[in-house]
């Protein structure tokens, strides 16, 4: 069976992924069929390039993704396009709901980031106010 999955690359605390279909039996880092794009988590936010039309390939013909995978072929719209290929889609309303999809993608995580944020500032609040409160006792 052929999978969809990571390839770690890089250095020790700065991991690089490389998307690769492989035969589901071989070694994590081992011979791959074809890499399909890859993946950095270091960056802010992490960079994922596909190359779509073999993604989609590999899925049409059985290949099975990971679960980190399939969320990041779910993140980049390569599911969304797949879906609507299937449907019938014409190719410009297939691009523009891709697109619309990685805005809101984005969008959300700059919203998560916002709110990780504040609550990381409401804490710090809290604790200087608990110490001064420990102070004056």
């Amino acid at each position: 069976m052929v999978k969809l999955r990571l390839r770690r690359r890089g250095r020790k605390r700065a991991p690089f992924y490389d998307i690769v279909a492989v035969d589901a039996r071989r070694r994590r880092d081992g011979a791959f069929i074809e890499r399909v794009g890859y993946y950095n988590p270091m960056t802010q936010p992490s960079t994922i390039v596909l190359d779509h039309e073999r993604s989609i390939y590999w899925l049409n013909v059985g290949a099975q993704p990971t679960d980190i995978v399939r969320s990041l072929l779910s993140y980049d719209g390569v599911l969304l396009r797949r879906q609507m290929q299937f449907k019938g889609k014409e190719t410009a309303e297939i691009s523009t709901a891709v697109d619309n999809h990685k805005e809101n993608a984005l969008a959300r995580y700059k919203r998560k980031k916002e709110q990780l944020s504040v609550k990381k500032t409401k804490a710090k609040e809290a604790k200087a106010a608990e110490a001064e409160n420990t102070a004056s006792e």
